[in-house]
């Protein structure tokens, strides 16, 4: 990471900003904000869940969390020695 306001701070978002501008913006036509923001709110739900990224090993966000969070509570849950 560097300093704040640094390009590699931004990289992330920049990609997912880049990856809705493309599969929204330019393959869809909105005509009202509300009918954007539906539709909007459906990708990040579908992303989310059904996309497989490889920087997860080609897990969805959501299954990653959760596998995150399921190792956290073995983690807990486990007798001290």
């Amino acid at each position: 990471m560097g300093r704040a306001g640094s390009a590699l701070d931004n990289a992330v978002i920049e990609s997912w900003h880049s990856t809705v501008e493309f599969e929204l913006r330019q393959l869809e036509h909105f005509t009202t904000k509300a009918q954007a923001r539906r539709r909007l709110a459906t990708w990040i739900e579908e992303y989310n869940h059904e996309r497989r990224h490889s920087s997860l090993e080609m897990r969805s966000p959501i299954d990653y969390e959760l596998t995150l969070h399921a190792a956290d509570l073995d983690q807990v849950q486990e007798p001290a020695a």
